[in-house]
């Protein structure tokens, strides 16, 4: 799932100064497992909570799917676009150790809140009513939630850099190790909050998020000492300093925090009605002014200010990144339509036990466990006899993937068994087959970001590659749309509806992934030979 290397942490791009070595744990930084431990259970709360959020919005509060497909995709759209504005405010302000211990109170204050639930939804008088209070409670929590994730998610990772000198050998290691507690906490956060949530109660689901998030700041703040003081404000003097209106620095981010979790409040309710039939969210119309504004700026830069062995890398780049936004749209009708597909129309039984659809959201974290060593030892071995696919090459070859897993559900959706239902088979096939995209995909794609951009604007790149998986994120909450039902769809129905959808996806991909591998020569020769 979007455990990845690239989707997950941001490898820091600037050089770290080397510095005596601290306490030392089985030949790493003490900071190292600190931060492990403090990552492992904020992912776990992140996609617990995620696992459970479309169900949660659809059955309890009574909401159709157009609904609860378009709140996960602007969710999830504002989640990673945040970080980009919580790493600058982190690495010029406050400090990465005090953005992740705010991040980490937000993200508890938002789970916590959501494991109130208020009164389910309920048909009076032919008329739906809803508990007006929990929604907004609801939305609120969720919001300090996204802004949690802002401000935790970007620096967490980038302390383990700091941990490291540049040059130490040890470093990837660390990654590694770090990379690893995303994908157990991703894993475990599936099957206990999911099967929690569908089982006992949503409330009891989203309260062991919480939980989680709050073991994992609790940690971070008790291993302070072991990040070495790499992780303090660059400049405490300045931070505590009066600026605007006889105010510190520090109190204009609390402000703008506060602020940042009003917006985004409104931002996961407002619709903007475009005709009787048709509209918009808010989120989707900043996310497409958005693109607009990234691209008047990023023409320019390419025209006017590179050199043509520049100018040639930095639109291979702008195709890269392009590409990664349309893989995460794919990729994320996991956590809507795949997720509702597997809930309504699927055998969920396996080895004597009946699986929720919640709980299969571990099939992903489960298949990067499995490929990540495959990977790591595959692709050494393929440079090393000069058959290292190019990086377009790769990317095309995700698209496609990512194509191909949404047919496999396509077809299991064209041909139930005799009970009507699609196999669960299916749908750890297609797990399988997307991973192996991602594996193509997210590992290698902020390297190519760092290596094909021009330097001096490596850093607004960096951050147009995150907002592009924002925009992923949001279009795939709009694309989920297409499969919306009401609750009551006979099976038959539904399965041809999915099928319907699976099928126009699914072609998509492969279609994009084979035009970018036609594309893949041409672009790896502009890439000037940089693989």
């Amino acid at each position: 799932m979007r455990h990845s290397l690239a989707r997950e942490f941001a490898i820091p791009v600037t050089a770290t100064t080397p510095h005596e070595p601290g306490a030392r744990l089985f030949g790493h930084p003490r900071g190292l497992y600190y931060c492990f431990f403090t990552e492992l259970w904020e992912r776990f709360s992140f996609y617990g909570m995620k696992a459970l959020l479309f169900f949660y919005i659809t059955k309890y509060h009574g909401f159709d799917d157009t609904r609860g497909y378009l709140l996960i995709g602007t969710y999830g759209g504002l989640a990673y676009a945040l970080p980009v504005a919580g790493g600058l405010v982190a690495d010029r302000l406050l400090g990465m150790r005090k953005a992740v211990v705010a991040g980490g109170a937000l993200l508890c204050l938002g789970h916590f809140g959501m494991a109130w639930e208020g009164e389910a939804a309920r048909v009076v008088d032919g008329v739906m009513v809803r508990d007006a209070i929990a929604l907004q409670v609801f939305h609120l929590s969720l919001a300090l939630i996204a802004v949690g994730v802002g401000l935790l998610k970007p620096n967490i990772s980038t302390i383990v850099g700091r941990l490291y000198a540049q040059d130490d050998p040890r470093r990837e290691a660390g990654f590694t190790i770090f990379y690893l507690g995303i994908n157990v906490g991703a894993f475990a956060s599936s099957l206990v909050c999911g099967w929690l949530g569908e089982t006992w109660g949503w409330g009891w689901g989203f309260g062991a998020a919480g939980i989680g998030m709050l073991v994992g700041l609790l940690a971070f703040v008790s291993g302070r000492r072991h990040l070495e003081g790499h992780a303090e404000p660059p400049d405490p003097a300045r931070l505590r300093a009066p600026w605007r209106l006889g105010l510190s620095h520090r109190a204009w981010i609390g402000l703008g925090t506060f602020a940042a979790v009003l917006v985004v409040w409104a931002l996961l309710q407002v619709d903007l009605p475009f005709s009787d039939d048709d509209g918009m969210t808010a989120t989707e119309l900043v996310a497409l002014v958005l693109a607009a504004v990234l691209l008047a700026w990023l023409v320019p830069v390419i025209r006017r200010e590179c050199t043509p062995v520049e100018r040639d890398r930095m639109m291979v780049l702008t195709v890269l990144t392009a590409t990664s936004a349309i893989f995460w749209t794919l990729y994320e009708q996991s956590y809507g339509t795949w997720n509702a597909f597997s809930d309504r129309v699927m055998h969920r039984e396996a080895f004597g036990v009946e699986w929720t659809a919640s709980q299969l959201t571990a099939l992903g974290s489960f298949f990067i466990f499995v490929l990540s060593p495959v990977f790591a030892w595959l692709w050494p071995r393929l440079d090393a006899h000069g058959r290292n696919p190019s990086t377009p090459a790769k990317f095309g070859g995700a698209l496609a993937l990512a194509g191909a897993a949404t047919l496999v559900l396509g077809f299991a959706a064209h041909h139930p068994d005799a009970g009507g239902l699609a196999g669960l088979w299916s749908l750890v096939l297609a797990y399988f087959v997307i991973e192996i995209g991602e594996m193509l995909i997210s590992p290698i794609g902020l390297s190519a970001v760092t290596t094909l951009s021009v330097p001096r604007v490596v850093s607004l790149m960096m951050g147009v590659w995150f907002l592009a998986s924002a925009f992923g994120e949001t279009l795939a909450g709009r694309l989920g749309t297409m499969a919306a039902m009401p609750p009551e769809t006979p099976p038959a129905a539904a399965l041809e509806i999915y099928a319907t959808l699976f099928d126009r996806l699914g072609w998509f991909g492969l279609g994009s992934g084979a035009l970018l591998l036609w594309l893949a020569p041409r672009l790896a020769r502009r890439m000037h030979g940089i693989r």
